[in-house]
């Protein structure tokens, strides 16, 4: 079997740089589209998710997903859960038509911090159980798609991912731009927590997952120091050198963004046990030497 990957959403924010990462370690890159097309460095060749054959992929990395960072109504939750679920599906069933020596070894399927649910003050490492709400539930049936592709003898890897913060990402810009406008503040008491990860760890954090077999199951996409949304709002501010101002009211932000609103104010003091058990090295373990690299 070549060392071959297929990457699901390999145009996306994550998956641009990864393609490159994988490439430049020998990998064969397919990237996967909506449009079967793509700008990312590093891919061989592109496909749609119709057309994507596993044949002797040693890898699948699947990062589809339509961003969450929107109104909960009942047509952006079906494409919330068929950019998920559904791709998830498709994927194991596919795994499942190949025969046994040509299945890929390995599925790293994307999730999301999500899967706590609001949990104060809790300490979350990969054990802790399933939270309530609607982001864990659907964080849930995700996980719960890729899981039957184990009985088909992959290895699957649940990464769950926190806010991610990287250059000409949605989070980072969002951020950047209100902070340097002088209009930034904490959401709500700012109590809840953040887990966020500088992109270049996740992408490395991608790699090293598929180079380690011994990490398997659930794994937190997060850096080891979450920060409460009021220190992050505090160190965000410093580092553009801008003051904080009000803070953004919770039904403000429900009223704004409705269900994702209220997502906003509840958080997950989420830590990456099994990255750091495995022997993964954070470049950007803290906040400020995240924000050190990314603003100018």
């Amino acid at each position: 079997m070549s060392k071959r990957v297929m990457i699901y959403g390999a145009s996306g924010f994550v998956g641009k740089g990864l393609a490159g990462m994988l490439s430049s370690e020998g990998w064969e890159v397919i990237g996967v589209s909506r449009k079967g097309t793509g700008d990312a460095t590093g891919i061989s060749k592109w496909t749609t998710p119709a057309n994507a054959d596993l044949t002797d992929c040693e890898a699948v990395v699947n990062l589809s997903g339509e961003p969450i960072d929107q109104r909960w109504t009942a047509a952006n939750k079906r494409a919330f859960h068929d950019s998920r679920i559904g791709v998830t599906n498709e994927i194991v069933k596919k795994i499942s038509a190949l025969n046994t020596e040509h299945r890929p070894k390995i599925l790293l399927n994307a999730s999301a911090v999500g899967y706590y649910g609001g949990r104060g003050d809790e300490l979350l490492d990969e054990q802790s159980p399933r939270g309530e709400g609607y982001a864990a539930e659907l964080c849930g049936e995700w996980e719960d798609a890729a899981i039957p592709a184990e009985a088909l003898g992959v290895r699957v890897v649940r990464l769950r991912i926190g806010v991610v913060l990287g250059r000409g990402g949605k989070a980072f810009e969002k951020l950047r731009t209100v902070f340097k406008a002088g209009i930034g503040g904490r959401l709500g008491n700012g109590i809840q927590w953040t887990p966020w990860i500088h992109v270049d760890d996740l992408r490395r954090a991608i790699v090293f997952s598929l180079n380690h077999p011994e990490l398997h199951g659930a794994v937190n996409g997060t850096a080891p120091h979450p920060e409460t949304n009021a220190e992050l709002t505090r160190k965000f501010a410093k580092a553009v050198r801008r003051w904080v101002f009000f803070p953004v009211p919770g039904f403000v932000l429900k009223l704004v963004f409705g269900g994702f609103g209220g997502a906003l104010l509840q958080g997950q003091r989420a830590v990456p046990k099994q990255l750091l058990d495995a022997g993964f090295e954070f470049q950007f373990s803290k906040l400020e030497d995240a924000l050190n690299d990314l603003i100018d």
